[in-house]
């Protein structure tokens, strides 16, 4: 006699849905443990990285799996010791020149430790996306071009304003109501030409000028320009370098904006008044923060922090504070720390930033002393 079917729990029909959901995503899904095995692939991301079936991967270390795909290591390898991690941000794959769009989380358990991180991405060069590429090709090029015109079209008539309100601010030196509206016309002309270089330096690729590179060179020249662009007030910059910092491998005057952008933000959220705090420190092993490329073996790592007290940000602003044109301030272009990310990444290092709401905020970034590729960033 057949026996009757036992009916399936409603765990085991949660289970099965959740896997073939998941198999079936038109976006690729890789999760890991917090000891760096993989947990689940799915069949988008098994094609995209060219990786055979997915169960035969669950319990490998994702650094091996993935090995040929060093960029993809080290997104993967930065989720557990970042605090803000990439969302919607694109990746250029050295391994096959494909683009991918993709968002890093952190997976936590019922009590809120932090036990695997899962990436999502999307192929933006397959044939499905193509519209969707297409669209955000069109907005990039538009943008440049736009930029462009602007670089002609604007600066030369900006120029000419400050150049007549200087003259003009002489013609009636007697007239505080004209030197006081004169200086408002120029620091106008000035934020608009400001916002006109960012533009520009947001659309444009980061091509690196490698050279053997002073950290404390380029730091302390930062210092000099955010005091020149900056209102610093009674803030104390406080800069606590090891004497014996290696030379890096980096183009020092992209650095130098970094630290520039990074002090600039401190100040601003300072008002004039607190602290900024900068050091640096050497990192060999993984447990003192070095980066680990190939996700295996750390290389020589400098790690350095901007830390300010001041008010700190709230969690909704400082998921954003990366994001291409956001920004809390009256104003301002919202490309700041979106152009540091850029240069940290075509450095290969990383970029990070702890906040707390009313207690200040810390940017810190990871740069390896000789990273492996110079390659142009878009």
């Amino acid at each position: 006699m057949q026996m009757p079917k036992r009916a399936a729990t409603p765990q085991q029909l949660t289970d099965v849905f959740f896997r073939h959901m998941v198999g079936n995503m038109r976006n690729g899904v890789l999760a890991i443990a917090r000891d760096g095995a993989v947990v689940l692939v799915n069949d988008e991301a098994c094609r995209l990285f060219a990786l055979p079936p997915g169960p035969t991967l669950v319990g490998q270390p994702f650094a091996d799996i993935l090995r040929k795909h060093p960029d993809i290591v080290r997104v993967l390898g930065g989720a557990f010791e970042m605090v803000t991690l990439p969302n919607r941000a694109e990746l250029r794959l050295t391994s096959t020149d494909t683009v991918i769009g993709y968002t890093l989380s952190l997976v936590r358990d019922e009590a809120g430790a932090t036990v695997g991180a899962a990436l999502f991405f999307k192929d933006l060069t397959h044939v499905e996306q193509m519209e969707e590429r297409e669209r955000l090709r069109d907005r990039l090029a538009a943008v440049g071009e736009m930029a462009a015109v602007m670089a002609h079209e604007i600066k030369n008539p900006l120029a000419a304003i400050e150049v007549v309100a200087g003259l003009l601010r002489r013609k009636a030196p007697q007239s505080d109501d004209v030197q006081a509206l004169v200086k408002d016309i120029i620091s106008e002309a000035k934020m608009a030409n400001a916002i006109v270089q960012e533009v520009l330096a947001f659309v444009r690729p980061v091509r690196l000028q490698v050279d053997r590179t002073s950290l404390a060179d380029a730091l302390a020249s930062a210092v000099v320009l955010a005091d020149g662009k900056a209102t610093r007030g009674s803030i104390l910059v406080d800069m606590a370098l090891p004497p014996q910092l290696p030379l890096l491998g980096a183009d020092q005057h992209q650095l130098t904006q970094v630290f520039t952008n990074l002090l600039i933000n401190a100040y601003e959220a300072l008002e004039g008044r607190g602290r900024v705090v900068i050091t640096a420190t050497v990192a060999t092993t993984a447990a003192e923060g070095a980066l680990l490329p190939d996700g295996h073996q750390p290389v020589a790592t400098v790690v350095v922090d901007v830390t300010d007290d001041g008010s700190g940000m709230t969690p909704e602003v400082a998921d954003k504070i990366f994001n291409p044109f956001f920004t809390t301030k009256a104003q301002g272009s919202g490309l700041g720390l979106a152009i540091v990310r850029k240069i940290v990444d075509a450095h290969e290092g990383r970029i990070d930033m702890t906040t707390t709401d009313g207690r200040g905020t810390r940017f810190r970034v990871t740069l390896p002393v000789e990273p492996h590729k110079h390659a142009t960033h878009h």
